[in-house]
């Protein structure tokens, strides 16, 4: 394992103040200042130019940049990838930038992108290119299916090809850019990461060779989210679905990290609702009774509703399982 030192004059970190923004730029160039976890990070030439391999002997290994708590702004980067493994074996490939991650990399966000599933002949395996996800609770497995197609997407990409990454994160939002398009990649409306602030690490995957070359973080102000805020109480929620809007209020009580309530509204009234809490994010279950026609016979339906409350508001996604997706909003009844 390599753990470089302080940092060192070759980052040529720069600050540039733009009203209360300022930049920092690492060419990447050498690995003094960065910080390995589970890896091994030297320099090479990788496809025309000096840059950071990151390798692992471990499922997955990061390197942390020197001096950096971000919060809300952007990262650029350029990334590329090989895969070590033999011929005949599929190997898609992951790389990565974690974002607001703990020293010890126990949580953090991060997008990733999976280059070997660009151009496949699977539309499914398509589709899962670019990746959001957030450690330790939601992993590509619980995103996927508990979520599908709501946290990766496709963007044409190639393996052992430098591609151009920009994360931007506001609140509790974040967009992935790939290759400079003025159009995102991917949009997650409700990271599900568990701090708003923290430090930024390149990411690579076992079996591989991760490049990385040219990173840029700039940081913007802060969104006005706090963690923390309390579930408990009577909220109107709004069910913005692709079948309908439906309305109803959450009666809500909390004893430590559970959820319990009712409610009331369309899709049924006084219907038990339970759930979790963790520092604001929730995630609350209950059977509704659903049409699929004005004149059809209702059917129960269980609705999930997952996401953020900052204060007197909240939002996030929502389903009714099998049958409806979307998402919700809410406001603290007086």
């Amino acid at each position: 394992m390599t753990t470089a030192t302080p940092l060192g004059a070759a980052f040529l970190v720069s600050v540039i103040a733009v009203g209360a923004a300022h930049a920092q730029d690492f060419p990447l160039v050498d690995t003094k200042g960065l910080t390995a976890r589970d890896s091994n990070i030297d320099v090479v030439d990788a496809f025309g130019r000096k840059a950071i391999r990151l390798t692992t002997d471990k499922e997955q290994g990061f390197a942390f940049v020197p001096n950096v708590e971000f919060q809300d702004g952007t990262i650029e980067v350029d990334l590329a990838l090989k895969t070590l493994t033999p011929p005949g074996v599929r190997m898609p490939g992951f790389i990565g930038i974690a974002f607001r991650a703990r020293a010890d990399a126990s949580a953090f966000d991060m997008f990733y992108v999976r280059p070997g599933n660009a151009r496949a002949d699977d539309q499914a395996m398509r589709n899962h290119v670019v990746q959001y996800v957030a450690s330790p609770d939601f992993g590509w497995p619980e995103l996927r299916r508990g979520w599908p197609w709501v946290y990766e997407s496709h963007a044409d990409i190639q393996l052992e090809t430098w591609t151009h990454v920009t994360i931007e994160v506001a609140g509790r939002n974040a967009k992935l850019f790939v290759n400079r398009s003025p159009q995102p990649s991917l949009i997650v409306d409700g990271l599900k990461g568990q701090d708003l602030r923290g430090a930024v690490a390149l990411w690579g995957y076992a079996n591989e060779e991760a490049y990385f070359s040219n990173l840029k973080i700039t940081a913007a102000p802060p969104q006005p989210v706090k963690n923390g805020a309390e579930a408990a109480g009577r909220w109107e929620v709004t069910l913005g679905t692709d079948s309908g809007v439906y309305k109803g209020s959450l009666q809500l009580r909390r004893d430590g990290a559970a959820l319990s309530g009712s409610w009331s509204g369309d899709l049924g009234s006084d219907l038990p609702v339970t759930g979790t809490w963790r520092d604001g994010y929730v995630e609350l279950t209950f059977t509704g009774q659903w049409r699929t026609a004005p004149s059809s016979a209702s059917v129960p339906a269980k609705v999930v509703i997952a996401g953020w409350f900052d204060g007197a508001e909240g939002r996030g996604r929502m389903k009714v399982e099998g049958r409806a997706d979307g998402r919700w909003t809410g406001s603290r009844a007086q």
